[in-house]
């Protein structure tokens, strides 16, 4: 037996996908080579649903599906798609992302894009947790800086310090301002009687 991915699928069904593929092959016309491109990558999906299957349910980033457009491609995320090539056989793997898009994989092979697939939800994933370990550490760090009230009669005594501090230093520069205005007005005074 043959392991292929598309032969888990039911008979009847890869049959029909491979007769649609291959009819589109022998046809020139536009609507054939769209259904071609939609049948490949069909098949695509049908091989990668055992993988996604594995995904952690609180994942939350892969939604997979096929958009069937003048250009159909089958969605792994919001970032990573697959696309046929131009001679309608070549599956190409690309992810958009700020630079530009970038070309994962290519092959004609489903069992070569079944692993770059694993490999993409494999490293989208350990990112995922990287994001949110550094979340969590992040929230720590910030806990730990973050001042706590004082709290008890450690907190009312370092009060009562600080108030007598300051009012101490209120008296000296008051009692400091009074000598000097004093020593002014008893100067200015003696001037004035020498004069």
């Amino acid at each position: 037996m043959p392991n292929a991915p598309e032969d888990d699928a039911p008979p009847l069904k890869a049959a029909i996908r491979r007769a649609r593929v291959e009819e589109a092959e022998h046809s020139d016309g536009l609507a054939e080579l769209r259904g071609a491109e939609i049948a490949r990558l069909e098949m695509l999906q049908d091989a990668i649903q055992p993988i996604l299957a594995q995904v952690p349910a609180d994942a939350g980033l892969f939604d997979t599906g096929l958009m069937p457009a003048a250009h159909p491609r089958l969605f792994i995320d919001m970032i990573g798609f697959i696309e046929m090539g131009r001679d309608k056989r070549l599956y190409r793997f690309v992810q958009d992302t700020r630079h530009g898009r970038i070309l994962i994989a290519e092959s004609e092979k489903i069992d070569v894009m079944v692993k770059a697939i694993t490999d993409y939800i494999a490293r989208r994933l350990v990112e995922r947790d990287k994001a949110l370990a550094s979340d969590m550490i992040f929230a720590a760090d910030a806990g730990r800086t973050r001042h706590k009230p004082r709290r008890g009669f450690r907190g009312v005594l370092n009060f009562i310090i600080e108030l007598l501090g300051s009012m101490l230093l209120f008296v000296l520069v008051a009692a400091g301002c009074y000598y000097f205005l004093t020593l002014f007005v008893a100067g200015t005074a003696l001037f004035t009687a020498s004069h």
